[in-house]
């Protein structure tokens, strides 16, 4: 019964967090696939747009691959956390811009969902990825 009881949870574990790691696994790529989209939101305080770009992208990568192995879940949690909020600015400043450039009603609406989303993604990783253990 036991060993029915662990399997159970180590499927249970998969499937609760596989698709927050597609989430990163895929935003990941896509900063080596589309560049020039994530070189633009970053805040200009930010010294090296274009590495930082290719830094996160690598974070991002790294962190869906450390969520799928059991023994490195919690250390890519937390690191995916900080990754969350170190990369809040770029969305308040993708916001501040669409401001400023006069954007569509529908596209401001968009950008200022985004913002609540960033600790929605939090919670989402804390609690497949640290809580879980």
């Amino acid at each position: 019964m036991n060993r029915q009881r662990a399997r159970a949870q180590v499927v249970h574990e998969r499937r609760a967090v596989a698709p927050i790691a597609l989430l990163f696994a895929v935003a990941g790529v896509l900063h080596f696939a589309s560049p020039g989209f994530f070189v633009e939101i970053v805040p200009p305080w930010v010294p090296d747009a274009e590495m930082a770009v290719s830094l996160s992208g690598i974070a991002e990568m790294a962190g869906a691959i450390g969520l799928l192995i059991p023994a490195t879940r919690v250390a890519a949690g937390w690191g995916l956390i900080a990754l969350l909020v170190a990369v809040f600015p770029a969305n308040v400043y993708m916001l501040q811009q669409a401001i400023a450039g006069g954007a569509t009603t529908a596209e401001l609406a968009v950008l200022w969902v985004r913002l609540p989303l960033q600790p929605l993604l939090i919670w989402w990783v804390w609690r497949s990825g640290v809580r879980a253990r």
